[in-house]
Formats: structure tokens, sequence, C-alpha cells
């Protein structure tokens, strides 16, 4: 597949702390670049970050985003220097400014974006970088990659939203053990807690990553993702009375969508589906 737009969000591709890479098949491809400090949180990556995604969620040309990291890590978790930095800080000013560590934003802002969004675990993923791959919409790890809470073995309690999410992704008991004990655990044993859904060798993981996320851009509706996105997380704070009724609600509009009738033809002529893109309003 050839790629249409290669250049970073902060127009030099080598030095940016994230890198951009919108692909012709409608996948953004959106890579933390701090591989000398294993992509850790910090000096500059997480305002990149949100700049890049705000781009893909914006563009109508992206379908689907795929979350990766260059290196050995997908994310190590915060900076350790600047949260030495702010520490220190801290102990002069009689309070902690913990917005310089993790940005403007929690992680949890990308399960309200409109387009689907994958995480590629290329390697180590901890603390804060759990927290954004969890809050993802479907993750892939690569074969022998590290997984760790950490919070309680630095004296941190469960940051930014892990507490709400991960009970969801592997149930109360695994999330209190993987809490409590912030123990290391492998790609292998996330793909059995349902952390990931798949593991594969770390040399097929972009292909299979991107092949997945291509399926999506090609075969379903832009509109009815972003839909069924609102619905899952919105849906996890309702009543099944109010899940219902709001479903009922949101199938009756999707029926008058022309993406409805184009896809049904699609079908009964058997080929690919031409669903238009998403418009500004959801």
């Amino acid at each position: 597949m050839t790629v249409s737009n290669t250049k970073s969000v902060a127009e030099s591709h080598v030095e940016s702390p994230v890198l951009f890479e919108l692909r012709d098949s409608g996948v953004a491809v959106v890579t933390l670049n701090r591989p000398e400090r294993m992509n850790a949180w910090g000096g500059g990556l997480p305002a990149a970050f949100y700049q890049c995604i705000d781009r893909a969620d914006a563009d109508p040309d992206v379908r689907v985003i795929v979350l990766t990291g260059n290196g050995r890590a997908f994310c190590a978790g915060a900076d350790m220097g600047d949260l030495d930095t702010i520490s220190g800080a801290g102990d002069a000013a009689g309070d902690t400014d913990v917005t310089k560590l993790v940005g403007e934003r929690h992680p949890h802002f990308v399960t309200a974006l409109r387009k689907p969004i994958v995480a590629a675990i290329n390697g180590a993923c901890a603390g804060i970088g759990l927290t954004q791959a969890l809050m993802c919409d479907v993750r892939f790890a690569a074969e022998g990659a590290k997984f760790t809470t950490a919070f309680s073995r630095r004296g941190l309690i469960a940051e930014y939203g892990i507490s709400w999410i991960l009970p969801r992704v592997v149930g109360w008991g695994e999330s209190l053990d993987l809490l409590l004990t912030a123990r290391t655990f492998y790609a292998d044993e996330a793909k059995e807690l349902g952390i990931v859904k798949e593991v594969v060798a770390p040399e097929e993981l972009m292909p299979r990553v991107l092949a997945y996320a291509e399926d999506m851009a090609a075969h379903c509706a832009p509109s009815a993702m972003a839909v069924i996105k609102r619905q899952i997380y919105g849906d996890a704070l309702r009543n099944i009375h109010e899940t219902s009724a709001a479903a009922e609600k949101l199938m009756h509009e999707s029926m008058l969508r022309l993406d409805f009738i184009e896809g049904i033809t699609a079908f009964f002529e058997k080929r690919q589906p031409s669903f238009p893109p998403l418009k500004e309003d959801r």
C-alpha cells in the first residue's frame, strides 16, 4: 500500500515526538517517537499526541487510527525525568502540577473519538502507557511485550481512569491482582486476560494490525462506527432500560441514512460497499 502523506504534524519527521502517517487505505498511523526514552510520556509527547489524534479525527480521509510506538517500547510510562522535575517544583511550591506530566487531557479522551483506534503494542507497555492502550478500542501485541500497571510499586494510585477501564476489560479479580501487585506480565497472559485481541511475531505486528484496520476502513460505515463507539462507552454508565431505549432511537436514525441503503444494496449485489466519510456533525 502506498503512502499518501508521511509528514509529521511538527513538520520535522525525524525529531517530532509523535509521527503521523496517512495511508491511501484511509488508515492513519500515529507513532510515539521517543525511542531513546522508551516513548515515555513527557518531553512534548502528550501535546504532539493530542494534535495528531485531533488531526486524524477531523480529517474525512481518515477512517481508522492505528497507535503504536517506535523502537523497543509502546510507552514505558511516565517520563521519570519530568516526574522528578514536577516533584521538586511541588516540594518548593507546596503543590504538585500533575497536568505538566499527563498533559491537557486524560487518556479517556480517545473513547470519545468518532473513529476506531487500534493499538499495536510493539513492546513495553506500563503505567500511563497501559492506561492509554486500554482506552484504545482494540489492541494487538507483539510476542514478548511486557506489561505492568506499575503504580503501586511507585507509591501511586490507579491513575487517569485505569480503575474504570481495566475491570471492564479483564474483570474485578484480575484488575485487583494487576493493580495491587503491579507485577510484570507478558503478551501471552495479556491475551488470556482479554487485554489484547491477538499476539503476533514482532515483525508481523504492523502488517497484521494494518490489515485489520484497512478491512474496517474498506467495509464498515464511518457513521455506524462513530455511533457504535458512542453507544459502547456511553452505555457503560447506563442501566439496561436506558440502553435499550437509546439503541432503539439510534437504530431508527441509522435506517434513515444513505449508509444503510448502501450497506444493504452492496450485500445483495455482493460487492464492497462505498460508504461516504463522516460529516462534521456526528
